[in-house]
Protein backbone atom coordinates (compact mmCIF):
# COMPACT_ATOMS: atom_id res chain seq x y z
CA UNK A 1 0.00 0.00 0.00
CA UNK A 2 1.14 3.53 -0.70
CA UNK A 3 2.18 5.43 2.41
CA UNK A 4 1.81 9.10 3.21
CA UNK A 5 5.10 10.97 3.22
CA UNK A 6 6.15 11.79 6.74
CA UNK A 7 7.34 15.23 5.70
CA UNK A 8 3.89 16.44 4.72
CA UNK A 9 3.19 19.83 6.30
CA UNK A 10 0.64 19.75 9.08
CA UNK A 11 -0.13 23.43 8.55
CA UNK A 12 -2.21 22.63 5.46
CA UNK A 13 -4.50 20.37 7.46
CA UNK A 14 -5.13 23.05 10.05
CA UNK A 15 -5.82 25.64 7.35
CA UNK A 16 -8.37 23.46 5.61
CA UNK A 17 -10.17 22.29 8.72
CA UNK A 18 -10.20 25.68 10.40
CA UNK A 19 -11.55 27.36 7.31
CA UNK A 20 -14.30 24.83 6.83
CA UNK A 21 -15.59 23.90 10.25
CA UNK A 22 -15.88 27.35 11.80
CA UNK A 23 -17.96 30.23 10.60
CA UNK A 24 -16.33 33.46 9.59
CA UNK A 25 -16.04 36.10 12.28
CA UNK A 26 -18.66 38.30 10.66
CA UNK A 27 -21.22 35.51 10.33
CA UNK A 28 -22.60 37.44 7.38
CA UNK A 29 -24.43 35.41 4.75
CA UNK A 30 -23.11 35.51 1.21
CA UNK A 31 -24.46 34.27 -2.09
CA UNK A 32 -25.36 30.61 -2.52
CA UNK A 33 -23.09 28.89 -5.03
CA UNK A 34 -22.61 25.22 -5.83
CA UNK A 35 -19.98 22.78 -7.00
CA UNK A 36 -20.41 19.28 -8.42
CA UNK A 37 -17.99 16.49 -7.55
CA UNK A 38 -17.85 12.72 -7.92
CA UNK A 39 -16.11 10.83 -5.12
CA UNK A 40 -17.34 7.27 -5.30
CA UNK A 41 -20.48 6.40 -3.34
CA UNK A 42 -22.60 9.56 -3.27
CA UNK A 43 -24.03 8.66 0.14
CA UNK A 44 -20.56 9.14 1.62
CA UNK A 45 -19.75 12.39 -0.16
CA UNK A 46 -23.13 13.80 0.85
CA UNK A 47 -22.65 12.72 4.47
CA UNK A 48 -19.17 14.29 4.61
CA UNK A 49 -20.01 17.68 3.17
CA UNK A 50 -23.27 18.18 5.02
CA UNK A 51 -21.13 18.37 8.18
CA UNK A 52 -19.32 21.46 6.92
CA UNK A 53 -20.24 24.87 8.29
CA UNK A 54 -21.41 27.00 5.41
CA UNK A 55 -22.75 24.12 3.31
CA UNK A 56 -26.49 24.51 2.86
CA UNK A 57 -27.11 21.05 1.41
CA UNK A 58 -25.55 18.25 -0.59
CA UNK A 59 -27.70 16.42 -3.14
CA UNK A 60 -26.89 12.98 -4.53
CA UNK A 61 -27.27 12.57 -8.26
CA UNK A 62 -25.81 11.60 -11.61
CA UNK A 63 -23.85 13.61 -14.17
CA UNK A 64 -21.22 13.43 -16.86
CA UNK A 65 -23.00 11.02 -19.17
CA UNK A 66 -25.39 11.03 -22.12
CA UNK A 67 -28.49 9.24 -20.82
CA UNK A 68 -31.30 11.61 -19.86
CA UNK A 69 -33.01 11.09 -16.49
CA UNK A 70 -30.95 8.01 -15.61
CA UNK A 71 -31.90 5.60 -12.86
CA UNK A 72 -29.56 4.15 -10.25
CA UNK A 73 -29.75 0.73 -11.90
CA UNK A 74 -28.84 2.17 -15.29
CA UNK A 75 -25.87 4.12 -13.94
CA UNK A 76 -24.39 1.32 -11.86
CA UNK A 77 -24.92 -1.21 -14.66
CA UNK A 78 -22.74 0.95 -16.92
CA UNK A 79 -23.06 2.38 -20.39
CA UNK A 80 -24.64 5.73 -19.47
CA UNK A 81 -21.34 7.56 -18.98
CA UNK A 82 -22.68 9.01 -15.73
CA UNK A 83 -20.86 9.24 -12.43
CA UNK A 84 -22.43 9.05 -9.00
CA UNK A 85 -22.02 12.70 -8.08
CA UNK A 86 -23.02 15.27 -5.48
CA UNK A 87 -24.10 18.88 -5.92
CA UNK A 88 -22.89 20.90 -2.93
CA UNK A 89 -24.60 24.24 -2.28
CA UNK A 90 -22.67 26.59 -0.02
CA UNK A 91 -22.48 30.10 1.40
CA UNK A 92 -19.73 31.99 -0.43
CA UNK A 93 -19.16 34.24 2.60
CA UNK A 94 -18.15 31.24 4.70
CA UNK A 95 -16.48 28.95 2.18
CA UNK A 96 -14.30 29.41 -0.88
CA UNK A 97 -13.91 27.22 -3.93
CA UNK A 98 -10.33 26.53 -2.92
CA UNK A 99 -11.35 25.28 0.51
CA UNK A 100 -14.05 23.01 -0.88
CA UNK A 101 -11.87 21.46 -3.56
CA UNK A 102 -8.99 20.97 -1.12
CA UNK A 103 -11.36 19.21 1.22
CA UNK A 104 -12.79 17.09 -1.57
CA UNK A 105 -9.38 15.76 -2.63
CA UNK A 106 -8.59 14.86 0.97
CA UNK A 107 -11.83 12.90 1.35
CA UNK A 108 -11.13 10.51 -1.56
CA UNK A 109 -8.38 8.39 -3.09
CA UNK A 110 -7.46 10.53 -6.13
CA UNK A 111 -4.81 8.01 -7.20
CA UNK A 112 -7.41 5.33 -8.06
CA UNK A 113 -8.79 5.44 -11.61
CA UNK A 114 -10.88 2.28 -11.33
CA UNK A 115 -13.49 3.42 -8.81
CA UNK A 116 -13.32 4.15 -5.11
CA UNK A 117 -12.56 1.72 -2.32
CA UNK A 118 -14.78 -1.36 -2.62
CA UNK A 119 -16.94 0.20 -5.37
CA UNK A 120 -15.46 -0.46 -8.78
CA UNK A 121 -16.31 0.77 -12.24
CA UNK A 122 -16.59 4.08 -14.09
CA UNK A 123 -19.72 5.23 -12.28
CA UNK A 124 -17.76 5.22 -9.00
CA UNK A 125 -14.70 7.03 -10.34
CA UNK A 126 -13.72 10.48 -9.09
CA UNK A 127 -14.12 13.74 -11.00
CA UNK A 128 -14.71 17.47 -10.58
CA UNK A 129 -17.24 19.12 -12.89
CA UNK A 130 -16.62 22.82 -13.49
CA UNK A 131 -19.04 25.38 -14.91
CA UNK A 132 -16.87 28.51 -15.23
CA UNK A 133 -13.22 29.66 -15.37
CA UNK A 134 -13.09 30.38 -11.63
CA UNK A 135 -14.12 26.81 -10.77
CA UNK A 136 -11.65 25.41 -13.29
CA UNK A 137 -8.75 27.46 -11.93
CA UNK A 138 -9.56 26.57 -8.31
CA UNK A 139 -9.94 22.87 -9.15
CA UNK A 140 -6.64 22.79 -11.04
CA UNK A 141 -4.85 24.52 -8.16
CA UNK A 142 -6.31 22.04 -5.66
CA UNK A 143 -5.30 19.13 -7.88
CA UNK A 144 -1.73 20.43 -8.13
CA UNK A 145 -1.60 20.87 -4.36
CA UNK A 146 -2.85 17.31 -3.82
CA UNK A 147 -0.25 15.96 -6.26
CA UNK A 148 2.51 17.85 -4.47
CA UNK A 149 1.38 16.68 -1.06
CA UNK A 150 1.04 13.01 -1.98
CA UNK A 151 3.99 12.89 -4.35
CA UNK A 152 1.91 10.69 -6.65
CA UNK A 153 -0.02 11.17 -9.90
CA UNK A 154 -3.59 12.41 -9.38
CA UNK A 155 -6.01 10.75 -11.80
CA UNK A 156 -9.16 12.70 -10.85
CA UNK A 157 -10.18 14.56 -14.03
CA UNK A 158 -11.53 18.10 -14.17
CA UNK A 159 -14.41 18.02 -16.65
CA UNK A 160 -16.89 20.50 -18.11
CA UNK A 161 -20.18 20.51 -16.22
CA UNK A 162 -23.09 18.65 -17.72
CA UNK A 163 -26.72 18.31 -16.70
CA UNK A 164 -27.01 17.13 -13.11
CA UNK A 165 -29.87 14.72 -12.43
CA UNK A 166 -31.04 14.27 -8.84
CA UNK A 167 -30.89 10.67 -7.68
CA UNK A 168 -34.00 8.88 -6.46
CA UNK A 169 -35.54 10.13 -3.23
CA UNK A 170 -34.43 7.09 -1.25
CA UNK A 171 -30.78 7.97 -1.89
CA UNK A 172 -31.05 11.47 -0.42
CA UNK A 173 -29.75 11.74 3.17
CA UNK A 174 -29.41 7.97 3.21
CA UNK A 175 -26.76 8.20 5.93
CA UNK A 176 -29.24 9.52 8.48
CA UNK A 177 -32.41 7.69 7.45
CA UNK A 178 -34.54 6.02 10.10
CA UNK A 179 -36.33 3.51 7.88
CA UNK A 180 -35.50 -0.16 8.31
CA UNK A 181 -33.82 -1.82 5.34
CA UNK A 182 -33.03 -5.45 4.61
CA UNK A 183 -29.32 -6.23 4.58
CA UNK A 184 -27.14 -9.32 4.89
CA UNK A 185 -27.19 -8.55 8.62
CA UNK A 186 -30.98 -8.71 8.60
CA UNK A 187 -33.40 -5.75 8.82
CA UNK A 188 -31.65 -2.77 10.42
CA UNK A 189 -32.08 0.99 10.55
CA UNK A 190 -30.95 2.74 7.39
CA UNK A 191 -28.36 4.89 9.18
CA UNK A 192 -26.85 1.75 10.70
CA UNK A 193 -26.77 0.07 7.30
CA UNK A 194 -24.91 3.07 5.91
CA UNK A 195 -22.32 2.95 8.66
CA UNK A 196 -21.73 -0.78 8.16
CA UNK A 197 -21.36 -0.22 4.43
CA UNK A 198 -18.88 2.62 4.89
CA UNK A 199 -16.81 0.71 7.44
CA UNK A 200 -16.88 -2.48 5.39
CA UNK A 201 -15.88 -0.68 2.21
CA UNK A 202 -12.70 0.62 3.83
CA UNK A 203 -13.24 4.23 2.77
CA UNK A 204 -12.04 5.92 5.94
CA UNK A 205 -9.11 3.54 6.42
CA UNK A 206 -7.78 4.26 2.92
CA UNK A 207 -8.33 8.02 3.20
CA UNK A 208 -6.53 8.06 6.54
CA UNK A 209 -3.68 6.01 5.08
CA UNK A 210 -3.25 8.48 2.22
CA UNK A 211 -3.88 11.80 3.91
CA UNK A 212 -3.22 11.30 7.60
CA UNK A 213 -3.95 14.44 9.63
CA UNK A 214 -4.99 16.30 6.47
CA UNK A 215 -8.10 14.12 6.08
CA UNK A 216 -10.91 16.38 7.33
CA UNK A 217 -13.63 13.76 7.82
CA UNK A 218 -11.61 10.97 9.41
CA UNK A 219 -10.69 10.72 13.10
CA UNK A 220 -6.93 10.50 13.59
Amino acid sequence: MRQLRRSRPVALAFAIVAGLFIQTASGKAGETHHIVVAGGCFWCVEADFERVKGVHEAVSGYTGGTTANPTYKQVTRGGTGHYEAVKISYDSAQLSLEQLYDMFFRSIDPTDAGGQFCDRGQSYATAIFVSDPAQKAAAEAAKAKARSQLGQPIVTPILPAKTFYDAEDYHQDYYKGSNRVLTRFGPIKQSDAYKRYRDGCGRDDRVKELWGNAAPFVSN
